[in-house]
């Protein structure tokens, strides 16, 4: 059985925009099968310094990031796209268990197969120290 995740490539303005909130959607969900089933069972991921491959990889990633990354929640804009890639700028806010929050900046680049499952995901992303009252991000 070949699974699916419409919209397909070729992308438009519309289509990318979908995948984008999508995505979001899954991500701000905290659970980890959910997000990996956007992508391929071979997928491949640089996330910071860390690569991946493999939906049980990115599981394992995913739980052991939420664990850490508390209060979760992100936002991501539609940067370009072509036939089948999506490049968004994001940001998201967390806190660590003392307390600390954080709102990580970053950029990725998404390469799909023709299923609309994500086979590559590059991920570039700096944090930066902030108070609790200079939060964006509501939950």
């Amino acid at each position: 059985m070949s699974e699916t995740r419409p919209p397909l490539p070729p992308f438009t303005a519309e289509s990318a925009q979908q995948k984008v909130r999508a995505a979001e959607d899954a991500w701000n969900s905290q659970d980890p099968e959910r997000v990996a089933l956007g992508y391929t069972e071979d997928s491949e991921w640089r996330n910071r310094d860390v690569f991946l491959t493999g939906r049980a990889e990115i599981v394992g990633f995913l739980r052991a990031k939420w664990q850490r990354e508390l209060d979760y929640r992100l936002r991501k804009e539609l940067w370009a796209y072509t036939d089948n890639r999506i490049a968004v700028r994001f940001e998201y806010e967390w806190h660590d268990e003392q307390g600390q929050w954080y709102r990580s900046y970053g950029n990725e680049n998404w390469e799909f197969d023709e299923r609309g499952l994500m086979r590559r995901r590059y991920a570039s992303i700096n944090d930066l120290a902030i108070s609790e009252d200079e939060r964006r991000i509501a939950l």
